[in-house]
């Protein structure tokens, strides 16, 4: 039974912590699709996601405002392009970029993910002819996001797909020069990469899944964070298990709220509900930030001695606490730590309190990696490949997802500004320590074996 102390802390939260339903993402299984003839492919694809996604945008509107909860985000996952462009070389694969963006206009979601290609054992045809394509198909989109898997705790790590995942980075960013680099923005380069993520830009629908299915992003940093300072002003000698406890019971009321919506549009869709992702998931707006939760926690900044430990407590409780309110719970379901969507992690950037060696050790606990990092437009494809490679080696010695998303921004260095706008916000530029040191091990190439788990310490 629910108290009714319990329904006016949801809707305090609705009404000032910024609750809300990050994102309801449509996931469009492709294969039915494919076809020798690009026209044909192309064609296709457009008439399945246009079925199935013309009325998701309106859906989730009216359902919002039945229960007064705003969804901010409607996007679309498919299957990886890089398997069913199989057949084209990269400039099919830019063609099946712009109609997968013309879709996006069309049924008004905010971004289609899926140009996507899964190459942590090897580089097939369509796999080389994606990554290929990648500079040109992000530059010449506004919603298509990107993403490539070049590691896992089961094969490895690809070093050779590193390298041209870097090569590919560093020419999406020179073709948007004019926009501080804003292609890079819409790919993130994985190791471990789940199949059912509702979040840009590494959603995609893996091979597993249904042929068309609904998952729910939930969100709310600021609500943990007012959970947060209620519960220590009520109780100023709370320990840190009393605080746990404290997110894991707010988690839990976020999650609901989120399932709550996907199924209601999973089912006037008349499509499977998949799963809801439990990430903390910030924004640029104050009061709406991870980094702020660091803050009630009693450290002085995010960055600071203590952070990793308080993001192992924080990702650790948001997960019980969504498991408990939740069957079906995938994705990445952690913290987000992304530096130019945080305002106050951007702050920290600023500050000097967090540098790209501490954002990397705090990956280890969190989700999801190095998350929209600007760095300099100089940094080398061979420092790009080295800082990759080491989040790559996270994931995969770990045994959890990590990512990539990196921005060398063109023209600038460290300490300037870069904007991207909208939901991507600003990002104070991070030094690359020792940038140019680097010798020529993300050259050999080959892959480096998958981790022995039998001695582990």
């Amino acid at each position: 039974m629910i108290h009714d102390r319990e329904i006016l802390t949801i809707l305090g939260m609705l009404n000032n912590e910024h609750l809300d339903v990050r994102t309801v993402t449509l996931g469009v299984n492709l294969f039915d699709c494919v076809s020798d003839d690009l026209g044909r492919l192309c064609a296709n694809i457009e008439r399945k996601i246009g079925n199935l996604a013309a009325n998701l945008v309106p859906l989730c509107n009216r359902i919002g405002e039945k229960y007064g909860i705003q969804v901010v985000n409607k996007r679309i996952s498919v299957s990886p392009i890089a398997n069913i462009a199989a057949p084209f070389g990269p400039k099919g694969m830019v063609a099946v970029a712009h109609t997968l963006d013309r879709i996006a206009r069309e049924v008004n979601v905010d971004f289609v993910g899926g140009f996507t290609a899964l190459v942590e054992k090897g580089i097939a045809r369509g796999d080389d002819a994606l990554i290929a394509a990648l500079p040109q198909a992000l530059a010449e989109t506004e919603r298509v996001c990107a993403s490539v898997n070049v590691a896992s705790t089961r094969e490895g790590i690809n070093m050779d797909a590193i390298l041209r995942m870097s090569h590919a980075i560093k020419e999406a960013a020179a073709l948007t020069a004019d926009k501080d680099g804003l292609a890079c923005a819409k790919l993130c380069v994985f190791a471990n990469i789940p199949q059912d993520i509702p979040f840009m830009a590494g959603a995609y629908l893996g091979i597993g899944e249904a042929d068309a299915v609904i998952n729910v992003g939930v969100s709310g940093p600021g609500v943990v964070k007012k959970a947060i300072d209620r519960a220590l002003e009520a109780d100023p000698n709370m320990d840190l298990g009393d605080i746990a406890e404290c997110i894991k019971r707010t988690a839990a009321k976020v999650t609901r709220i989120g399932e709550l919506i996907g199924r209601e549009v999973a089912s006037e869709l008349g499509i499977p509900f998949g799963v809801v992702d439990l990430s903390l998931a910030p924004t640029p707006t104050a009061g709406d930030s991870v980094g702020e939760i660091f803050q009630s926690l009693g450290l002085i900044s995010i960055g600071s001695p203590g952070s990793t430990a308080a993001l192992a407590m924080l990702n650790d409780a948001v997960k019980k606490g969504g498991a408990f309110a939740s069957s079906h719970v995938g994705g990445l379901s952690g913290a987000f730590i992304p530096v130019s969507e945080d305002l106050n992690i951007a702050e920290a950037v600023s500050k000097g309190f967090l540098t790209i060696e501490k954002l990397e050790a705090m990956t280890a606990v969190c989700s999801v990696g190095l998350d929209m990092v600007a760095i300099p437009g100089d940094t080398s494809v061979e420092t790009l490949a080295g800082i990759i490679a080491d989040e790559m080696a996270i994931g995969m010695i770990n045994a959890k997802t990590t990512a990539c998303r990196l921005i060398p921004v063109p023209g600038k260095k460290a300490g300037d500004m870069a904007h991207f706008g909208g939901l991507l916000g600003f990002a104070n530029i991070i030094n690359v320590h020792n940038a140019t040191a680097q010798g020529s091990f993300v050259t050999k190439g080959g892959r480096i074996p998958a981790p022995i788990h039998s001695l582990k310490n």
